[in-house]
Parts: structure tokens; C-alpha cells; sequence
């Protein structure tokens, strides 16, 4: 039920509007037990699997070249949670929501009979600010999440592949993610969805925003400071990143982002789509890899016109990989939390659809941005047979 009709021009705002739905909402509620750490009240994400530590620092970044496409009279203005490789082991673990953000993702959601502030306490496995690992560039990931859904959903995806040796940059695209917190404590919620924009220019957007990100980070990898955008972390190492290195990986409208992005700039080597329309169908080749992993409907031909009329576009290395028994907010933290308060998204196993998530997405950025093997990339695998791969 995602924006199946967004893929026709004509049926693009009708089709974000569903969009919309599909993200807040989950779709199959029905009691299961928890899977936190055994003995543990409060939400847990996953643990990562990587052998590195997590730091997580936040940056506040305004564009003073480009006026916000929702609100006007503004300067386009982003909240970017960055995971990196860290030193040690000791320091304050980053937290995963506020209180305020709590409640506003919760009533999106229509999650009820829950503390407001519930989400606030659940277990990250970052900590904050601390020293970034030293030695070596490493390359960049950039997450964009699905549309009105803050940039902390892919927290578990990017905690991972933070613990794997990635920088991770994670963006909240302003007003449009139902709760962003700013350095001064305000508040800006989903205005985007109110104004029903078309698909594409939500994606257009935010391949901008994404372009605009990496060349901050850029300027950091070059002067090791980054003016501007608040008081100084110990993490500072955008020595860090190898600019030759960098992959987009999006959720719903974050993977339409994503392929949008690789059409924009270059410099982005590669990128992934979990669950996403292309916005629009694209209408030029796409030489660089391209990975587009789908659930339900999504994930099998040709029952998805969008990602069908695309395929023969995209003319570097590809993948079209379909997930049985997940939904289409399976890919995000919703999944393991949701599962947590009584609540299951899809009939599989929220555990199993965040392992089925992080292998995938991992080998597609070892093969492509450090040059590791196919893997499970390239046919069917024991170990993963709710995986299929389509050729169409």
C-alpha cells in the first residue's frame, strides 16, 4: 500500500498522501512478546554486530544559498545525527528521542496505552560524543528516512554500520519528519504533509539537502572544524571521511531520495532503496550500483510499475531483491520497538527483518565502497530464504 500511484504524474499527490499513511501507520497489530535484553523493562534496539564502537555526535546546518521549499521566508535548515567508529568504550550513551519527540512520533503512529515519553528511554548503543577512532578515511553513508518519519527510525541501521567501520550521516529533511528538535529547543513537525507536495519534489528536495550535507562534511574532512553549527564535540574527525567513498542509503521516500541524489551528483558512488517509489520513474540511465530491496507488493514484478519502468535504466550493477512476509516500515527501528509494546508490523519476526536489513545493505556497501565479495548478492542463500531475487 505504498505510493503505488506516485509513479504517473497525474496520481503523484495522491500518491504521497498514501505514502504518508503507510509510514505512520502500521498495518497488522497483534500481540507478541518482547525481545529487549532479558530482564529489561525499557526498549532496546538491537545491538550491533560490527567489533567497533559507537559514537554518535549532532550537527545543526543551515544553507544560507537555498530558502526552505516549505516555508519560504527560511533558510533551509537540517539536524544531522552523525555515527561514527569511536576511540573507547566509556561515555554517556546518546539518547534515542526526547520526551516532546516521544509523543509526537507515538500519536503519529496511533500507538496508544503507552507513556507518551516511552520511546525516550529506549536502549541506543552509541555514545555521545565521544572520540571518534583514528587512522585512516572511511567511507561516508547517508540515510534519509521515509517521509514524515524522523531521521532517528534508521538509528539501529546506522548503529551497525557504524560498528562495521562507516561514517553515518542521518537526516532529519525540515518539516518533514514529524518531530525535529533544533539546538534552541524548537519543535518543527511535518508541514510537508499538510501542503500535499508531488513525489518528486519531496525527492528532488531532498537529493539537494543530501548534496548539501556531503559538502559540509566535505569542508570538514579538509579543515577538521566545522564553523557554525553549535559548540564544539571531541568527535571533530571529518578527516574521517574518504570523499572518493560515499553511498545514499533511503527508507520510502529516502530511497526515492537516494536514486534522486545519485542523478544530482557524482560523487555519490552508490546507492540503496528499501521499499521506495522512484520519484519520478526515471527517465535517463543511472550508470553507478543500485540496490532496491522491496517488501509486499513492492518487492515483486510486475506488480510495481514504477520500480518495472525504471529497471532497464539503470545500467551499472543492480539488484532487485523482494522480502517475504515484511511490510514496508519492517526496515526501520519501528519494527523492533513496536514488537516490544505488543504491537508486530509484519508476520515475520521483527528480530529476523532487522537481520535480513542489515546483511543486505551491508554487503551492497562492502562490495561497492570497499570492494568486498557479492556474497549474498548474487542468488538465493540458505541462510536467508525469505530473500528472493528478481530479474525482470
Amino acid at each position: 500500500m505504498y505510493d503505488r500511484n506516485a509513479h504517473h504524474s497525474g496520481g503523484a499527490r495522491r500518491g504521497l498522501a498514501v505514502v504518508l499513511a503507510a509510514a505512520m501507520v502500521a498495518w497488522t497489530f497483534s500481540p507478541v512478546s518482547a525481545w529487549a535484553d532479558s530482564g529489561s523493562a525499557e526498549l532496546a534496539l538491537p545491538a550491533p554486530t560490527g567489533p567497533l564502537p559507537v559514537g554518535r555526535t549532532t550537527l545543526h546546518l543551515v544553507d544560507r544559498d537555498r530558502t526552505d521549499p516549505w516555508v519560504p521566508g527560511e533558510f533551509r535548515e537540517l539536524m544531522v545525527s552523525i555515527w561514527y567508529p569511536a576511540r573507547g568504550v566509556r561515555g554517556p550513551r546518546a539518547r534515542y528521542v526526547t520526551e516532546a519527540e516521544s509523543g509526537l512520533i507515538l500519536a503519529a503512529r496511533e500507538v496508544t496505552g503507552e507513556p507518551a515519553d516511552v520511546l525516550s528511554a529506549t536502549r541506543t548503543h552509541a555514545l555521545l560524543d565521544v572520540p571518534a577512532l583514528s587512522g585512516g578515511r572511511l567511507p561516508l553513508v547517508v540515510l534519509s528516512p521515509g517521509f514524515a518519519l524522523p531521521r532517528t527510525s534508521l538509528t539501529g541501521l546506522a548503529e551497525e554500520l557504524a560498528s562495521h567501520g562507516y561514517v553515518v550521516a542521518g537526516i532529519d529533511h525540515n518539516y518533514e519528519s514529524v518531530a525535529t528538535t533544533f539546538p534552541s529547543g524548537r519543535i518543527t513537525e511535518c508541514l510537508a504533509g499538510e501542503l500535499d507536495p508531488d513525489g518528486p519534489t519531496v525527492a528532488g528536495g531532498r537529493a539537494a539537502d543530501v548534496s548539501f550535507v556531503i559538502d559540509r562534511l566535505i569542508e570538514v574532512a579538509k579543515s577538521k572544524k566545522l564553523a557554525g553549527t553549535g559548540p564544539a564535540s571531541p568527535w571533530w574527525g571529518g578527516w574521517l571521511i574518504d570523499p572518493s567513498r560515499i553511498a545514499v542509503v533511503g527508507h520510502s521516500m529516502g530511497g526515492a531520495a537516494a536514486v534522486r541524489s545519485m542523478l544530482a551528483d557524482r560523487r555519490i558512488r552508490a546507492g540503496v532503496n528499501l521499499d521506495g517509489a522512484f520519484q519520478p520513474t526515471l527517465d535517463r540511465e543511472l550508470d553507478r550500483p543500485v540496490l532496491i530491496i522491496g517488501a509486499a507488493e513492492r518487492g515483486r514484478p510486475p506488480g510495481n510499475p514504477d520500480w518495472t519502468e525504471s529497471w532497464s535504466r539503470l545500467t551499472g550493477w543492480k539488484r532487485w531483491l523482494g522480502v517475504d512476509d515484511m511490510s514496508h516500515t519492517s526496515f526501520t527501528d519501528f519494527a523492533p520497538l513496536e514488537e516490544q509494546l505488543g504491537r508486530r508490523l509484519q508476520p515475520l519476526p521483527a528480530r529476523r527483518c532487522v537481520e535480513i536489513t542489515r546483511a543486505y545493505v551491508t554487503a551492497f556497501l562492502d562490495l561497492h565502497l570497499r570492494g568486498g565479495s557479492p556474497s549474498i548478492l548474487d542468488g538465493p542463500t540458505p541462510g536467508f530464504s525469505e530473500v528472493r531475487l528478481w530479474h525482470p
